[in-house]
């Protein structure tokens, strides 16, 4: 049909991640094997509905520059920093023990000759950064101590292209074609565009970015936001390198500045329409018709590759103290086989240093490698992280302290209680279930201790006979119940404060004689206060009106507290209460109609 030249590919992309995204979703598979499965069923080898797929690989490929883009984003250069002991330690070691080992492998399994070893070994420490990072994504892992590990090998992987590419030109035979060979010469102008682009940047990007913003055509910031990621990656394509080094070059040196959230705004739906492309294309390039005429072989190279890279992952996390779970995670995460091994691959052809038959093995070998991660994550998950959660990954720690104050759970609402505490010189001793947490906090110079207060040997151990005073900021509101009953009993002497979510919760503690604080209340009333005073009024003002509705609330509570079992009495209250309600707004509406005529404020 006239026209329609690059509508129907798009229909059938668009139709094909629509079906195939939200089923896999739905079992639980992940969006990425999702896309994978979707590009097999419409490439060449499924149902042909797109056969020029390498057009399709070249733009997908913006998806991950702009994945990366987007991460240097959400990295300081003081946080990339901190960083360096697992981009330069753990990443350097994941490379040099993996060629090692596929290399020796190769040697004295299939003895073949070291520089096919090598090239093997080079192809298979690579892992893909967009595979790696989505899988994470998908679980909100991607802060997490595994996901920064994950992070910081894929980066070292990328800064270790040029010397691939240098060995890779060293080990040609003699006499193979070398007219693109990568040597020092390339190598020098790499490493010195990269300088240029850091010093380049830090002087230009920010009033560049300034001049754009101030035009105030929003069209335009964004044509500068796909400039600047297109253009990075371009510079850092043109001496060699991989494109997405530099968009999170370019990410990084935005990462401090004042445009960065709306940068990220206007690159987050480029980015995920164009990752789905190229998980898509990855799908579409994986060769059925080599597979299906030697499956056992293929699925074979597959499966060492990903138990080997596994391994090696496992090891070194231990090595660097990833606890086990987190090691698993780590090394999920990274056993598959990244997309440059096909540019390796390709090149070892090109050199002859790999023959084209074998090539073709293993780089279907490669793309089948892919589907691993999602389908060994949600293997995981089901299988394996249930056995981790399900008792304490450690003995509880011992509480060799007495203090005035105990303070059960360390969240966010648990900490902010006990810094204010610590602030004003109580001694306060706090204690939560979750070990991280707990590390975290000693990370910062507080202390706390590991256990669940819930258990009465572990607040008999804390000192709860001599301790003045127990706020439960727990986040299970029968955990917090239970243990209330158990105090009232036990400690009869210990004043208690307890975490309420929400109001009915906070009539269950209060028929206990608890009083109690909703996490929610207290932050809605100051952002109601605050939006009084953005809107004109002045500190004073608003602050009288928060109080007013904070004592009529309280007085509604105090209320329907007295008959919340009697559901007949408690639903006469409410409407009372909302009555009333709406009598004190229309007052105050009649209020601010009169002072507002009257050319004044309301004096409440």
């Amino acid at each position: 049909m006239h026209g329609a030249g690059f509508l129907l590919p798009a229909l059938v992309y668009l139709a094909a991640a629509l079906v195939m995204v939200p089923l896999f979703k739905r079992l639980g598979l992940g969006t990425v094997l999702g896309y994978l499965v979707a590009g097999v069923a419409i490439g060449p080898w499924g149902l042909a509905l797109v056969n020029d797929f390498e057009r399709v690989a070249q733009v997908s490929e913006l998806g991950v520059v702009m994945l990366l883009f987007l991460v240097g984003l959400e990295l300081e250069p003081k946080r990339l920093w901190s960083l360096r002991r697992s981009i330069f330690g753990l990443g350097l070691l994941q490379v040099v023990v993996t060629v090692a080992a596929v290399a020796a492998i190769a040697r004295l399994a299939a003895g073949t000759s070291w520089p096919v070893g090598v090239v093997l070994g080079m192809a298979c420490a690579m892992s893909s950064t967009a595979i790696a990072l989505q899988v994470l994504a998908e679980r909100g892992m991607v802060k997490s101590v595994p996901g920064q590990s994950a992070f910081a090998v894929s980066l070292f992987q990328d800064l270790a292209v040029i010397p691939m590419l240098l060995v890779l030109g060293a080990l040609a035979p003699a006499g193979s074609a070398q007219g693109d060979a990568f040597g020092w010469r390339e190598a020098g102008i790499a490493v010195a565009l990269l300088a240029g682009m850091v010093l380049g940047g830090r002087l230009l990007l920010r009033p560049v970015l300034r001049i754009v913003a101030d035009v105030g055509a929003r069209e335009i910031f964004v044509a500068l936001a796909l400039l600047l990621v297109v253009g990075s990656a371009w510079l850092t394509q043109s001496v060699g390198l991989s494109m997405g080094l530099g968009a999170f070059i370019a990410g990084v040196l935005l990462a401090e500045s004042e445009y960065r959230m709306e940068l990220e705004v206007d690159i987050e739906p480029f980015k995920g329409l164009l990752l789905g492309l190229f998980f898509m294309a990855v799908g579409m390039g994986i060769d059925l018709g080599l597979v299906l005429a030697q499956p056992w072989v293929v699925l074979a190279l597959a499966v060492a590759a990903v138990a080997l890279k596994f391994v090696v992952l496992a090891v070194l996390g231990r090595v660097f103290r990833l606890c086990a779970q987190d090691g698993w995670v780590f090394a999920i995460t990274l056993s598959h086989v990244g997309e440059f091994a096909f540019l390796v691959l390709a090149s070892a052809r090109g050199y002859g240093i790999v023959p084209e038959r074998e090539a073709a093995l293993l780089t279907a070998a490669v793309a089948l490698s892919m589907l691993s991660t999602p389908l060994l994550m949600v293997v995981y998950e089901r299988l394996i992280a249930p056995r981790y959660n399900a008792g304490p990954a450690r003995a509880f720690d011992a509480i060799d302290e007495r203090n005035a104050v105990i303070v059960a759970g360390a969240g966010r609402f648990g900490q902010l209680v006990a810094r204010m505490l610590l602030g004003r010189g109580m001694t306060v001793t706090v204690i939560d279930h979750d070990p991280n947490q707990i590390e975290l906090m000693r990370r910062f110079a507080f202390h706390g201790f590991y256990g669940d207060a819930s258990r009465p040997d572990v607040l008999d151990q804390a000192g709860a006979a001599e301790a003045k005073l127990l706020v439960l900021a727990m986040d299970d509101p029968a955990t917090v119940k239970r243990t209330v009953e158990h105090v009232r009993a036990t400690y009869p002497g210990l004043a208690m404060l307890a975490r309420a979510r929400g109001r009915v919760d906070a009539y269950e503690l209060a028929k206990l004689g608890v009083p109690t604080v909703r996490e929610t209340w207290g932050s809605a009333l100051e952002a109601g206060e605050r939006a009084l005073r953005l809107l004109g009024h002045r500190p004073f003002l608003a602050r009288a009106i928060a109080h007013r509705f904070r004592m009529h609330d309280e007085k509604q509570f105090e209320e329907q507290l007295r008959v919340v079992d009697d559901d007949e009495k408690f639903m006469a209250v409410v409407k009372a209460s909302r009555a009333q309600l709406e009598k004190l707004l229309q007052d105050d509406a009649a209020e601010i109609a009169r002072a507002k005529a009257a050319g004044r404020d309301v004096d409440w």
